[in-house]
C-alpha cells in the first residue's frame, strides 16, 4: 500500500489539487486512506527530495513583472559591481558569463513601474548601463509521470513541449504579495493549510482559497498541486545559447531545441538594438566545454541554425540565487 500511495501522490496530483478547507482529507478519500497516512508520505516524499512542495506554480511573468538583465562590466571592476548589484532585494540568479556582456541576472518586482524603479535604481549604483531583456515566450517540457516506462520503438520518449506566450503581468496589492510570497514555499503539510496560510497573510481562509481558484481560472497559477523535484543538471559545464532568428520562426525552433536533451531554459526573448541583437535563448549542459560545444554543433546540424548568427557564452559562476 505504501509503494501505491508514493506513486498516486506523485504522478496523480501534480494538478487539480483539492482547493477546499481540508485538502488532504480529501486526497485520503479518493485514495482510500487516513488522512494522517497521506500527510505522512507527503512529508517523507520531501525529506528524500522526490518533491519539493505541495503548492503553485506560477505561469512565468504573469503575477507582478521581471526580467532577465545583461551588463557590459570592465574585468578590474566587476567585483565592485556585482556586490553593487547583488544589495538589491529585487535581484536574483545573478551569473558572470564570458563574453563583452558578462554579468546576467534577473529582476523582479511587484509591478511594472516597480520594475522600471528597480533597474534605473540599479543602474545607477553600478555606474554602467543595463540591457534589458525581457521575456515574449517561453519553451516548457510539461511535467510527466515520474514512473513513465523507457522509451521503445513504440514510445520514443520524446517530451511534450508547450510554448507559453507572455501576457501583461498582473500588479499586486499587499495582500497578494504576501499571499504569493506564501504560496511559493508550498503550503503547510497540516490538516487546514489554507488556515495557516491565512493567518500568515492576514486574512480569512476561505479568502485564501477563493484568490488560489480565481488565480488559477485565470491562468496565472499554471498548476497546484504535488511540485515534483526535477534533476538537475549533473555538476559540469554549461553555457547560454543565443541564436537571432526571424521571429515568426522562433516558437517553431524554440519548442525543438527545448524538447533536445542536456538543453533547459529555452525561450524567445525581446531583442535589444543595435548591442545585442539575439532572441532565442536556452541553456546547454554538458561535462566539459567539448562537451558543451559538441552538443551545440549538434544542435546547429539536427535543427538547421548554422544558418542564423549566434553566440555562446559560457558561465563562469553564480553570484546571487533566490533559492
Amino acid at each position: 500500500m505504501e509503494n501505491a500511495l508514493d506513486s498516486h501522490l506523485l504522478n496523480d496530483f501534480q494538478r487539480d489539487f483539492p482547493l477546499c478547507p481540508a485538502p488532504f482529507a480529501e486526497l485520503a478519500a479518493k485514495l482510500g486512506v487516513a488522512e494522517k497516512a497521506v500527510l505522512a508520505m507527503l512529508e517523507q516524499l520531501r525529506r528524500d527530495g522526490k518533491i519539493s512542495r505541495v503548492g503553485a506554480v506560477f505561469a512565468p511573468k504573469r503575477i507582478g513583472a521581471s526580467t532577465l538583465v545583461a551588463m557590459a562590466v570592465p574585468e578590474e571592476k566587476a567585483g565592485i559591481v556585482k556586490d553593487a548589484v547583488n544589495r538589491f532585494p529585487e535581484v536574483t540568479h545573478n551569473y558572470e558569463r564570458e563574453h563583452r556582456y558578462n554579468l546576467w541576472f534577473v529582476v523582479t518586482a511587484g509591478s511594472d513601474g516597480r520594475l522600471q524603479a528597480a533597474l534605473g535604481a540599479i543602474a545607477r549604483a553600478a555606474g554602467y548601463p543595463l540591457v534589458a531583456l525581457p521575456l515574449v515566450q517561453e519553451y516548457q517540457v510539461e511535467p510527466e509521470s515520474v514512473t513513465e516506462p523507457p522509451a521503445t520503438a513504440a514510445n520514443t520518449g520524446t517530451p511534450h513541449v508547450r510554448a507559453e506566450t507572455f501576457s501583461p503581468p498582473r500588479p499586486l496589492d499587499e495582500l497578494d504579495r504576501r499571499l504569493v510570497v506564501a504560496l511559493q514555499e508550498g503550503i503547510p503539510l497540516f490538516i487546514r493549510p489554507f488556515s495557516v496560510l491565512a493567518s500568515r497573510v492576514g486574512c480569512d481562509e476561505s479568502e485564501v482559497i477563493e484568490r488560489v481558484r480565481s488565480w488559477s481560472d485565470e491562468g496565472l497559477i499554471k498548476r497546484f498541486g504535488v511540485v515534483v523535484r526535477q534533476p538537475e543538471p549533473a555538476v559540469g559545464v554549461d553555457a547560454l545559447l543565443v541564436h537571432d532568428v526571424p521571429d515568426q520562426e522562433a516558437e517553431v525552433i524554440g519548442e525543438r531545441l527545448a524538447a533536445e536533451p542536456g538543453v533547459s531554459l529555452c525561450a524567445q526573448r525581446q531583442r535589444a538594438l543595435p548591442g545585442w541583437p539575439y532572441n532565442l535563448f536556452c541553456m546547454v549542459h554538458g561535462s566539459s566545454r567539448d562537451e558543451v560545444m559538441d552538443k551545440i554543433a549538434g544542435l546547429r546540424d539536427r535543427l538547421a541554425l548554422s544558418r542564423y548568427p549566434s553566440d555562446v557564452l559560457f558561465s563562469r559562476e553564480r553570484r546571487k540565487s533566490a533559492r
